[in-house]
């Protein structure tokens, strides 16, 4: 044989060896299976399984599965998630004892750490199973006090606006964005821009896709017009991960200066000064990015000189104090306020006596001011728990609110005032619809304990005449366990006279969750059976009480 052939033959040799191996070399399509498998199952039943290989991530009975596949060093070419994404703030499950779920916080820390690189390096596409997962609304909006701190700082009118708009456009971290912040560079990102269909229904929707012809797409980092075509209805949308170049590229950098925690604790802190150095309308776009930074701190942390020495620059710098705390007194909402006064006795530049004394002026403007609602009552309630803020001078700033404001009463009962709690508990029965949500916030922080004082609401809200009301009224008395027959032969003569399918739902809400032995008959049963309203909505709490009650 020719030296010639010879060659030829070894070049025809390892080129078929060179072949096979990229035939064997499979993409790894890595799984998060959170709720329903049907989106799993139906795409390893379509895929080769000589070109796919599945990995599931998640190990049931695992708390720390996600973190045990970042060091495993898998390399995933695909990502799938399957869970309820309802509020955009994890991944979850509404199976019965099912304890798995998937943050984003959990996801935006792996995708800004080295040392879960291998997780997201690789990827060309992502399937996000779930509602709203590249929903595009924001989630922040530039309030009136970012423009107002901008003419504060020297811009003009017009820059001032021009430049809230733009930061509410970088910033607004929509569910989109986030998902584009956290797989950097990823060609392809599928998700659902609103509701998106449950597995049983997705799983047959993607057989359909697959049924439908050929499609050499899957897995290459190009996006599919037949898949989205094919799921449409369902709210299906694409993007593609943030680059490098992208206008937001930068509001990643700071994400991930802000989560990673690998360069450790005080090179956060470092990061959060010089982010302190600009304008203050951007601080507030990132404040609970900030806020977690701060409050990942522990007192080890603290304790340690690099964190320490970090902490006391931001201590001392006098201009970024003033500049923030003018930006907190100026805010719209009592809630960032509260929470940009809290963060700055966490960085401290407020001693807690000091804090106490801004959140104490901060209500007492708002008492003033006589325009408060469910969130004040809620904020105020939540903020003194501990009764640190009870306004010393109550009394005297309740001089200045009318008898029949409800929402001061309750703001003032929160901080310390016994005398307004009744007039709150009064509201209960005795109020309109917003009036009754107020006492319904207030008593969800500060409950009845009293016997007496539970029984003398229950009367009155058993007499009340408007059915919205009432229902709503009865549904915050539900958590309570009345034993008392008079209160149960009452709420049982309110279930025969109501003309509301929601009061006696109400009603029934209540008494399943009372000690309703004494009056528990299978006569009682029956006749609540016949007085029923029928339901527009197929069994409910109504049944479920009959069906006891009968037993």
């Amino acid at each position: 044989m020719s030296l010639f052939l010879r060659f030829a033959l070894l070049a025809f040799a390892l080129a078929a060896s060179a072949a096979g191996e990229a035939r064997a070399e499979r993409k790894t399509v890595c799984t998060i299976t959170i709720n329903s498998d049907d989106e799993r199952e139906t795409l390893r039943r379509n895929l080769p399984e000589d070109e796919y290989r599945f990995v599931e991530l998640v190990e049931r009975g695992h708390p720390d599965w996600f973190a045990s596949a970042c060091r495993s060093g898998l390399h995933c070419d695909v990502l799938v998630v399957s869970g309820h994404f309802d509020d955009g703030t994890e991944f979850y499950s509404d199976r019965p004892g099912a304890r798995e779920s998937l943050p984003v916080a959990t996801l935006e820390q792996a995708a800004c750490s080295a040392s879960c690189s291998g997780l997201f390096a690789g990827l060309k596409e992502v399937y996000l199973f779930g509602c709203n997962t590249l929903e595009p609304a924001p989630s922040r909006l530039a309030s009136a006090e970012i423009a107002r701190s901008l003419v504060r700082s020297g811009h003009s009118a017009a820059d001032a606006d021009r430049l809230s708009r733009e930061l509410a456009e970088l910033h607004a971290e929509s569910n989109r964005d986030r998902m584009r912040h956290i797989f950097k560079d990823v060609p392809v990102i599928y998700g659902f821009s609103a509701k998106a269909p449950l597995g049983a229904r997705a799983g047959p929707a993607l057989e359909r896709y697959f049924r439908s012809g050929p499609d050499d797409s899957f897995g290459t980092g190009r996006t599919s017009a037949r898949l989205l075509a094919t799921l449409a209805p369902a709210s299906l949308t694409a993007t593609r991960g943030v680059s490098d170049s992208d206008p937001d590229a930068g509001v990643r950098g700071d994400m991930c200066q802000l989560v990673d925690e690998a360069p450790g604790s005080a090179h956060r802190i470092e990061f959060v000064h010089r982010l302190l150095g600009r304008e203050m309308a951007e601080v507030r776009m990132l404040l609970d990015r900030v806020e977690a930074a701060v409050a990942s701190l522990s007192e080890a942390d603290r304790a340690r000189p690099e964190v320490s020495t970090a902490l006391a620059e931001i201590a001392r710098d006098a201009d970024a104090r003033a500049r923030y705390l003018a930006f907190a007194r100026d805010a719209d909402e009592a809630s960032t306020r509260a929470r940009m006064t809290r963060l700055a006795g966490a960085l401290g530049w407020l001693s807690p006596a000091e804090v106490r004394a801004e959140l104490q002026s901060m209500f007492a403007a708002r008492l003033a001011a006589n325009d408060l609602g469910v969130a004040d009552v809620d904020l105020a309630c939540s903020l003194n728990e501990d009764g640190s803020l009870d306004l010393a001078s109550g009394r005297a700033v309740a001089g200045h609110v009318p008898p029949s404001n409800v929402a001061s009463a309750a703001v003032l009962a929160c901080l310390g005032d016994a005398a307004a709690r009744p007039r709150v508990l009064h509201a209960l029965a005795a109020g309109d619809g917003p009036e009754v949500a107020i006492a319904q916030t207030y008593l969800r922080h500060r409950p009845i304990a009293d016997a007496a004082e539970l029984r003398e609401v229950a009367a009155a809200v058993l007499h009340m005449k408007m059915a919205e009301a009432q229902a709503r009224a009865l549904d915050a008395l539900s958590g309570y366990r009345f034993s008392d027959p008079e209160t149960l032969l009452g709420l049982t003569e309110l279930f025969a006279l109501a003309r509301s399918i929601d009061v006696q739902r109400a009603v029934a809400g209540v008494l399943i969750r009372s000690d309703y032995r004494a009056i528990s008959t299978p006569a009682l049963a029956r006749k609540l059976q016949a007085q029923r309203l029928k339901s527009p909505d197929g069994a409910d709490v109504i049944d479920v009480l009959i069906r006891r009650l009968a037993s």
